[in-house]
Formats: structure tokens, C-alpha cells, sequence
């Protein structure tokens, strides 16, 4: 019966999660505005990535497509997440996605919905999915961006992965960048692109009752955001450090937004770190390697989980630092932005700009 204002209670088995779902929206939609993300692929009953098992309780269904579930399968008890509505607290067993392996890689034609330059090298671009046709991703990581010239790069997607209308990426125009000069001089909202991914093995792992220690360098600061942000939404508990390094004050060019996190969430702290001031920025605030600031203030860092993003060469000197402080290899997680190379080197194809 229903007890929670109209709503049914859903009950996730092998995890044991629990969520309200109102009759009006699919449990794959239910889930996801609890911030649960259950396998999904089209959304509207025909790729049948979304199956999964009624253990208890009644479902009413939307349309969808024969194919995506045969008849014999339903009579077995195998719903479709995405076409299915809760008539009742229901008991389903699914996965839910936890794991990169868990995630299938598309690829999908995309529309520049909108650019913010949000410093003088650093814009924030908005890239708009197709109509029943989201990506499922791990929040941290990344996928490659196909121009019409068959330019290609690679880049962390900067939001959570709660909302699937569009995509946010931080793209630092790097002089002969192949995609970043394009985005800086040619290319203009409503503009196509092609993207492919989800890839990376830069998320949560959000089994380990550890505290959380976020380092970011410069655009690093993109999948450390995506990450931090679903960890928020998820109610996560576990004490939260990010640690932003930069070169001078307008290259940390968000920081009202970690700003608001620690006025919101007591168990969140924010430390900027600038490794060369200007006179102009008035800095009060701590001066050097962002990795050496950590270590200074956490000289033992066995009982952390450590998230690293940014310059190959910050990442590195993170790694040994943090390793040298006791943190466990098996504790250390990275994703180094390897510079752009000039248009036309294949050999960068694969990298973060």
C-alpha cells in the first residue's frame, strides 16, 4: 500500500537501497531523483538495458517495445525499469551502477547548448543529449569530442550524473589545442558534435567509509566537481577536503561554488592553494604546490582516500608525496590532463586538454 504521501516504496535487492516512487514516473526516474542510478539505455522501453526482476508487489507499464522483453520473459517476473510504474511497494532485483563496467560506452550526436567563459582561458561548455537518448555515466568520468573535422579530445564531464539533459565540460584553451582553439575562435552555441564514452576509471568509490581528500589542479577541478556534487546529492557522510591549486586567483574560476558547499555541509572544507600570487589577487590565503599543502596539514594520510585530477606533473608529485605521508596505493585515484597537441597529432587523441 502506499504510505508516503501518494508515493510507493521500492525496495532494492542485492544492495538493500529504498526509495519513494510516485505513480506517475518510472522507477528509472524515481530512482535517479533519489539519486540511485539503476543500468538504463534508451529510456523508452526498446534497448531493454533496464530489465530486471519483480520480487514482490505490482507494476503498471508504459509503452514500449515488444522486443526489448518477450512475453515470456514478463510471466517469469522481468520488468522493464524505464517502462514501469509502482502500483504498490515492490521488492526488484537489479544492479545498480556502481562500476565503470557497468556503464555501456555510446555514441551520440550532440548540440553546443551553451558556452560561459568563466576566465580568460577557461570556458564552461554545455553540450545538449539527444531526446530519449541519455548517457549513463560515473560521475568523474570522461568522454571524447569529435568535431565535423574529425578533431578529437578528451574531456571529464563536470556535473553529476542525477541530471541526464546535458553534459558540462571546463575546457582551457591551450595555444594549438586542436578542439579548445576551435571552441575559443569557431565553434558557436547550436553547433553539432559527436561524442563517445563514457571512459575512466576516475569516480567514487563509494563502498569505503573513509574520510575524502580531493585534490585538483587548475581544469582538474571539472571531475573533482562532478564527483563532490553527487557525493553531496547522495547525502554522502564522510568528511570531505578539496584542495584547488592554481596559479593566481583567476584561474580558480569557480570558487564561489566550493565556497557554498562548505557553508552548506559542516563535514565539507574547501582549501584553495595559489602557487604564484599576483599583487592584484591580494592573497591571504596559502601559497605553493597545492600537494605540499595537503601534506603540511595531513602529514599522515593512511586513513584517507585520495581523489587527484589536473597536470600530469601535480598528479605525480601528489602521488609520491601522498605515499610517502602513508596513504595506500590502493587508496590513491588520478586522472592527469595531458596537454593538447597541435592539431593534426594523432598521438594526442586520447587526452585531456
Amino acid at each position: 500500500m502506499s504510505n508516503n504521501n501518494g508515493r510507493f516504496r521500492v525496495h532494492l535487492i542485492p544492495s538493500g537501497h529504498e526509495f519513494y516512487a510516485g505513480t506517475a514516473e518510472s522507477l528509472v526516474d524515481a530512482a535517479l531523483r533519489n539519486k540511485l542510478v539503476l543500468p538504463y539505455g534508451c529510456r523508452n522501453g526498446s534497448c531493454g538495458e533496464c530489465r530486471a526482476r519483480l520480487v514482490s508487489g505490482s507494476v503498471t507499464w508504459m509503452p514500449h517495445s515488444d522486443s526489448a522483453l518477450t512475453a515470456e520473459a514478463k510471466a517469469q517476473g522481468e520488468i522493464l525499469c524505464c517502462s514501469t510504474r509502482a502500483a504498490s511497494d515492490v521488492t526488484i532485483e537489479t544492479r545498480e551502477v556502481r562500476e565503470a563496467s557497468d556503464v555501456p560506452v555510446r555514441s551520440l550526436r550532440v548540440k553546443v547548448d551553451q558556452l560561459e567563459h568563466l576566465a580568460p582561458d577557461v570556458a564552461r561548455v554545455y553540450l545538449k543529449l539527444p531526446e530519449k537518448r541519455p548517457l549513463q555515466y560515473l560521475a568523474g568520468q570522461y568522454v571524447d569530442i569529435t568535431t565535423d573535422d574529425a578533431q578529437k579530445r578528451s574531456y571529464s564531464i563536470a556535473n553529476s550524473p542525477t541530471t541526464d539533459e546535458r553534459l558540462e565540460f571546463h575546457v582551457r584553451h591551450v595555444p594549438g589545442g586542436a578542439f579548445s582553439g576551435q571552441l575559443f575562435t569557431g565553434i558557436k552555441e547550436k553547433s553539432l558534435l559527436r561524442i563517445e564514452g563514457p571512459f575512466g576509471h576516475f569516480y567514487l568509490r563509494d563502498d569505503s567509509p573513509r574520510p575524502l581528500l580531493f585534490v585538483a589542479g587548475g581544469t582538474g577541478f571539472a571531475p573533482v566537481k562532478a564527483i563532490i556534487e553527487y557525493a553531496l546529492q547522495r547525502g554522502v557522510a564522510r568528511p570531505m577536503w578539496l584542495y584547488w591549486g592554481a596559479r593566481a586567483k583567476p584561474d580558480l574560476y569557480l570558487a564561489a561554488l566550493p565556497e557554498y558547499w562548505a557553508v552548506q555541509h559542516r563535514h565539507f572544507r574547501y582549501i584553495p592553494v595559489l602557487s604564484d600570487p599576483q599583487p592584484a589577487d591580494q592573497w591571504q590565503g596559502r601559497v605553493g604546490f597545492v600537494h605540499d599543502a595537503v601534506t603540511r596539514e595531513h602529514p599522515d594520510l593512511s586513513g584517507f582516500d585520495a581523489y587527484v585530477s589536473g597536470p600530469p606533473a601535480m598528479v605525480h608529485a601528489a602521488r609520491d608525496h601522498f605515499l610517502a605521508a602513508k596513504l595506500p596505493v590502493h587508496q590513491f585515484f588520478s586522472d592527469a590532463f595531458e596537454p593538447a597537441r597541435p592539431a593534426g597529432d594523432d598521438a594526442a587523441a586520447k587526452k585531456k586538454a
